[in-house]
């Protein structure tokens, strides 16, 4: 039973000791470089003369104090639900009237994702807004991710976690809010919708789970889409042969053996680098390095959350506990709470209106032409203005 005891909130600040920097410091001075075949840039993973010019800026020029000080100046705080210590940050516009949000990340991400749009998504005026878009804002860890892990129990899969977010939002007293994420964030933003229609006004995601094509298109479904949908469903579908193909290892890793890959990039900074950085590479709208599209210090500072709080293994249990769950396996079950997508072009997958519209209420479907994976980092502007295009629109129905 919980008790009132248990629902208590704890305001919480980062405060590295000094002996965990300098023994990251040691391990990245010790590191034990790999041999690399000449020639084959990215194709076997992160390239050796990269992550190496990676590790002397991070061990040299990054600072990690300045990057704990920006952290801290958001209001931070713990509490524990259903068993689990959930951190988060909790920024309130000052608009009173703003909207709750709950913006959550994925993996490997982090809070330190929405850097870039907190202020313009609490604060619009000094940004060149309308205040009528104000947001308070929620950004919870997942729980086994940086500063809400490692988790302590089996079982902490995206539904789960989409259970405690909305105790959190109970907790702060929001009895109506909205939700926005990606990755996994998508996932637990789109199941708070569908389970708590009274309480969630609208969803807003930038990764739409289950609508990507899975399948070779067979002639009579393509016959039954528009010409341009169905030329989508064609480029959905050769995306995922070559996700399947290249870049599924990953995931299949962490979905079986997760507790052997967390010996390796819990004792190897480098390690923990190379596992992160290679996905800022591959799923960002970048050229030739991460930084094409993201900034290396937010980047630096993502993995820092990582290695500090030991949750790389943590982290990745949330690919086993959902392999393992009940419900693999089984189709989305649909939503009705209105759902709105920021497509943006270099993300994993190629969403496709016609299958998303089938257990979505799709009511703002939104194609850009630039960004990937980590919208609130690689193109905080776009994703801005289409949060508060979607949370606009449904203020303005509710109204008449």
């Amino acid at each position: 039973m919980t008790t009132l005891a248990d629902k208590s909130i704890h305001p919480f600040r980062i405060c590295t000791p000094q002996g965990e920097l300098d023994d990251l410091h040691e391990r990245l001075d010790r590191t034990r470089w790999p041999d690399e075949l000449p020639g084959v840039g990215w194709a076997y993973g992160i390239p050796r003369d990269y992550l190496k010019e990676l590790v002397q800026y991070w061990r040299y020029e990054y600072h990690w104090r300045a990057a704990e000080a920006a952290l801290n100046e958001w209001p931070q705080f713990t509490t524990t639900i259903d068993g689990a210590n959930i951190h988060f940050a909790h920024i309130r516009s000052p608009e009173p009237e703003a909207t709750p949000l709950v913006m959550t990340h994925g993996w490997p991400g982090s809070i330190v994702e929405f850097a870039k749009v907190v202020g313009p998504l609490t604060d619009p005026r000094p940004h060149g807004g309308d205040p009528a878009d104000a947001f308070h804002l929620v950004l919870p860890s997942i729980p086994g991710f940086g500063l809400s892990g490692p988790t302590r129990e089996t079982g902490w899969e995206f539904r789960r976690a989409a259970a405690a977010f909305a105790e959190l939002m109970e907790r702060l007293g929001y009895q109506r809010y909205g939700v926005q994420g990606g990755d996994w964030g998508a996932g637990i933003s789109r199941e708070m919708g569908r389970t708590r229609p009274d309480q969630v006004i609208g969803v807003h995601l930038n990764l739409l789970p289950n609508s990507a094509a899975t399948q070779e298109p067979d002639a009579d479904e393509l016959d039954a889409l528009s010409p341009m949908e169905r030329k989508r469903t064609l480029a959905s579908w050769a995306r995922m042969q070559q996700w399947n193909r290249d870049r599924q290892g990953y995931a299949d890793i962490q979905a079986t053996r997760p507790q052997t890959l967390a010996y390796a990039l819990t004792d190897s900074p480098v390690g923990q680098l190379a596992w992160i950085a290679e996905k800022f590479k591959e799923w960002t709208d970048s050229r030739e390095y991460p930084e094409d599209a993201v900034d290396r210090d937010q980047m630096l500072t993502n993995v820092m959350l990582y290695w500090l709080t030991h949750t790389a293994g943590s982290s990745a249990r949330i690919y086993y506990e959902r392999a393992h769950a009940d419900y693999w396996g089984t189709p989305p079950e649909p939503s009705a709470t209105p759902t709105a997508l920021a497509d943006f072009p270099r993300d994993n997958f190629i969403p496709l209106r016609h299958i998303a519209d089938r257990t979505n209420n799709i009511v703002q479907w939104t194609q850009y032409d630039q960004g990937g994976h980590f919208a609130a980092m690689e193109q905080p502007e776009l994703l801005v203005g289409d949060v508060r295009k979607f949370f606009r629109k449904l203020r303005e129905a509710a109204t008449g």
